[in-house]
């Protein structure tokens, strides 16, 4: 384990979906003893940190994202004892254990909810957002990302209460300071039993405009309401900084742990990298999607996102990059390439690892898992069933993780909770872990060289191509220089370089290591990935060295 306190800038952290990792007792539902199961396989791959979709308890009607009781387990999941095995068992293979907390809502069953809707005179009333309407509506033009009214008329007291969501999740009232330090609380809960850290769900949406005015209408092709509006007033509020200031000083209270946010916008690096503050003061890590919303195999437009994001980071603070996640298409979907979508998923590979920022990779990303294909009658994903059949919902990208080619591809003995996709006999880790070429072995190979680079881990990013269908960078750092470059065709391509720095391959889908690259054109094959280190200037007259060794990459 890394303690020199910034672990979460420079290892690799790899996000499970418990639902669907590994079941272990048969029920056709991923729990923490499975993940348990599976932590020699982590250290293996090379993973710095987990990062676990929610297992608090929860009536499930947003499958965990609407918690009941923060400081207890889904008996689905497991108990709080399997929970601390977890941890502890992890920490013990040198690898982080971050828990997802959703707390811009609670679930409607949450005793601070119940308590809250019992009377207008509820001293947890103020707890959540209640008001009276306007002209017997509701008080707004709000939206739910989910579909329909943000706001709820209960019958009980005739008020309106807000959910950004589904309804069966109300909306906390971050401005009440009572409210805020009962969470804080439930931050210490967890901090206290050894987790290192939290993502945070919908981050930016945490205050809400105390006026409550409604949003500008901004009509477009979008299926959903909710993004026919500029959310100026529900989400993004000044007042949210005071709030990560707040969390980040109780964090950092407890040494090596870290906050993710995750900062949900229309593709606004700035706003995204606001939220991190000084470096110091704010969340120590935000998510921008920019890159997962890119659709197709468009590599300007990714270096360009890379490059906006970069430029982004206030000074003193630090990036994190993803290509998939549990929202949003997986990436082997969204890039395709048939034949080759092999050589395009090493390219996005090298991208998400070689790039400034700490990578977050998503279960199965490392075998290439894809996109399932759900029938309409086993859908789960309130999204999907909502809008089907123009969005399909996130359930095709939460599909159980491929192990093996049995039955229930190894993840389960039972019937697994959503369908296994059809190309589990093929695509599994136990075919790939025997396969030296295989994407798992890439990013096998790619994470341990990682840790073997500084400047891959820490340096700075400098762009040095983006035209055509070559992007090439250089990480620069106080102990050396990497050069990274990737041939985004299916044709051969070249690359210029310029000045007198010699260049030694130290990893490659193409070349042999200690290939040596210097002033001049480089050639690259179809969907290439080389990086090298800057070689000392050689004395005058010396030459270059020749070229021993292996392929690299294992390839």
């Amino acid at each position: 384990m890394n303690t020199a306190g910034s672990w979460w800038k420079e290892g690799v952290i790899y996000q499970i979906y418990p639902r669907s990792f590994c079941d272990s007792n048969g029920d056709g539902v991923g729990d923490l003893r499975g993940i348990t199961g599976k932590l020699e396989y982590l250290q293996e791959l090379g993973v710095d940190a987990i990062w676990l979709s929610p297992v608090n308890t929860s009536p499930m009607f947003d499958f965990g994202y609407d918690v009941s009781d923060y400081r207890a387990i889904a008996p689905v999941f497991g108990t709080m004892r399997d929970m601390d095995r977890l941890i502890e068992r992890a920490h013990g293979r040198g690898i982080r254990v971050i828990m997802d907390l959703v707390v811009n809502h609670t679930s409607h069953l949450h005793p601070w909810f119940l308590e809250s809707r019992s009377s207008k005179e509820s001293p947890k009333r103020d707890w959540y957002l209640w008001h009276d309407g306007r002209n017997r509506k509701a008080p707004n033009n709000w939206r739910g990302v989910f579909g329909g009214r943000a706001w709820e008329r209960d019958g009980a007291t005739g008020q309106y209460y807000l959910h950004s969501f589904l309804k069966e999740q109300p909306d906390l009232n971050w401005r009440n300071r009572e409210l805020r330090e009962a969470v804080y609380d439930e931050f210490r809960f967890w901090l206290d039993r050894g987790v290192d850290g939290f993502r945070l769900d919908v981050a930016n949406y945490y205050v809400k405009d105390e006026l409550f005015r409604d949003n500008p209408v901004v009509p477009g092709p979008h299926p959903r309401p909710y993004d026919w509006q500029r959310h100026l007033y529900d989400r993004d509020r000044p007042e949210t900084q005071e709030i990560f200031k707040e969390l980040r000083d109780l964090t950092d209270g407890y040494g090596d742990r870290v906050l993710v946010g995750e900062i949900y916008t229309h593709d606004s690096p700035a706003t995204s990298a606001s939220y991190i503050g000084n470096g110091a003061d704010g969340l120590h890590l935000t998510f921008d999607f920019s890159l997962m919303h890119i659709g197709g195999w468009r590599p300007r437009r990714f270096f360009r996102a890379l490059e906006e994001w970069d430029q982004a980071i206030p000074p003193g603070g630090w990036p994190c990059n993803v290509l998939s996640n549990h929202d949003n298409p997986r990436m082997a979907w969204r890039v395709g390439g048939g034949d080759q979508s092999g050589g395009r998923l090493r390219v996005m590979a090298a991208l998400l690892l070689a790039s400034r920022g700490t990578p977050f990779l998503y279960y199965g990303e490392e075998i290439g898992m894809t996109r399932g294909e759900i029938p309409r009658r086993r859908l789960r994903d309130p999204l999907g069933i909502r809008y089907w059949p123009f969005h399909g919902g996130r359930d095709p990208d939460r599909t159980p993780m491929q192990w093996d080619a049995s039955p229930g591809a190894g993840f389960t003995a039972g019937d697994p909770w959503l369908p296994v996709n059809r190309d589990y006999r093929t695509v599994n880790v136990e075919r790939q872990m025997g396969q030296r070429g295989s994407l798992f072995h890439f990013h096998r190979s790619l994470i341990a060289l990682r840790r073997e680079i500084p400047a891959l881990r820490l340096g700075e990013w400098i762009p040095v191509r983006a035209t055509g269908d070559v992007l090439a960078f250089i990480r620069s750092h106080e102990t050396g220089k990497a050069l990274v470059m990737l041939n985004f065709s299916a044709g051969a391509r070249a690359v210029r370089i310029a000045g007198d720095e010699r260049w030694d391959t130290v990893f490659s889908t193409h070349r042999r290591l200690g290939d040596t690259i210097g002033r001049g054109n480089c050639g690259l094959a179809p969907y290439e990935v080389t990086i090298c280190e800057m070689l000392p200037a050689a004395p005058p007259g010396t030459g270059l060295p020749k070229a021993p060794g292996d392929v690299a990459g294992g390839e």
